[in-house]
């Protein structure tokens, strides 16, 4: 099980410190100044610490080589970063989203501190070698942080060619990603039968399928999470926009529906992270809000499914 910690290392307070005017020109600063240090979890497997509020690339990312989009895109990226993100989550199946996180983190290098966390994604175990080396090239790195077997597509050879590349120290952390519920059973097997040190799965406020078995599996397996659709692909945006916070959310530093919908996700014990995706700097703004500021206990957390059940 990942703990909350709020210390601020000092390449992260040194970059919020340097970006304290230009968010204040955003208007942002004030969420920084109320909430004070990010929220972080540690990976069960090692202890290091990450922010609990990440990034995800699908269909945002994948824009090409329109100049006009790749610059915008670098803006994201940029405020991801100025708000002390880290990890970004990608695949080779996103397009072409790993070239333009390659292209952004070369045109941020100096302000970028990147967890980089992709998947292997081929139905041929063969070509998964060659697909990472692709990868690499692309991101522009010599070593992933965080190296996935995509939707459990042809695990077991996946799995073998990743152990080969942590122990070649070409990868630092290993895991397996679902999108999918009707997955969880096979996700459940492979947590229960392989050493990872991640699994990715889908988990907000309304699609809680992963609490009764998955995520208490992987806080006894010792395994770190990551969140993926948080917002059920903006659908729970569709749903409850146009309704009112309840007038509690204050008590839990939300200030929006996307810190509402992530800090119920990321308070869970066994949830790690959580990566919404957004092509938006003012959606990137709020997604990161949520990275600071008080995190709602289990009572709240019940409360809040209460209140969205409600509407």
């Amino acid at each position: 099980m990942g703990t909350v910690s709020t210390g601020l290392n000092r390449r992260t307070l040194l970059r919020l410190l340097a970006y304290g005017s230009t968010l204040a020109s955003l208007g942002a600063l004030p969420v920084l100044a109320k909430a004070g240090q990010p929220l972080m979890k540690t990976i069960p497997a090692t202890g290091e610490a990450i922010p609990v509020i990440g990034m995800g690339t699908w269909k945002t990312f994948d824009v090409g080589r329109n100049g006009r989009l790749l610059a915008h895109r670098v803006k994201v990226l940029q405020t991801f970063f100025e708000y002390g993100g880290r990890i970004i989550d990608s695949s080779p199946m996103y397009g072409t989203s790993e070239a333009v996180i390659g292209y952004c983190l070369q045109q941020l290098r100096n302000a970028a501190d990147p967890f980089t966390a992709t998947k292997v994604w081929t139905w041929f175990g063969s070509q998964g070698p060659d697909q990472i080396a692709a990868s690499h090239d692309l991101w522009g790195v010599d070593t992933f942080d965080l190296m996935q077997v995509h939707n459990i597509l042809s695990w077991e050879e996946h799995l073998k060619t990743l152990r080969e590349g942590k122990e070649a120290g070409r990868i630092r952390y290993i895991g397996i990603t679902t999108s999918h519920g009707r997955r969880h059973k096979k996700l459940e097997q492979i947590m229960r039968q392989e050493p990872l040190d991640f699994v990715q799965l889908t988990y907000n406020i309304l699609d809680r399928e992963a609490e009764p078995r998955l995520l208490p599996l992987a806080a006894e397996r010792g395994i770190a999470v990551i969140a993926n659709r948080p917002f059920r692909r903006k659908a729970l945006f569709d749903l409850f926009q146009h309704q009112p916070l309840p007038p509690w959310a204050p008590e839990i530093d939300c200030a929006n529906w996307a810190q509402f919908f992530l800090k119920f996700i990321v308070s869970h014990p066994a949830i790690t992270c959580a990566i919404p995706a957004t092509s938006q700097i003012s959606h990137m703004r709020e997604n990161m809000g949520a990275l600071y500021g008080r995190l709602p206990d289990q009572v709240q957390r019940q409360r809040m499914v209460r209140y969205v059940e409600s509407l």
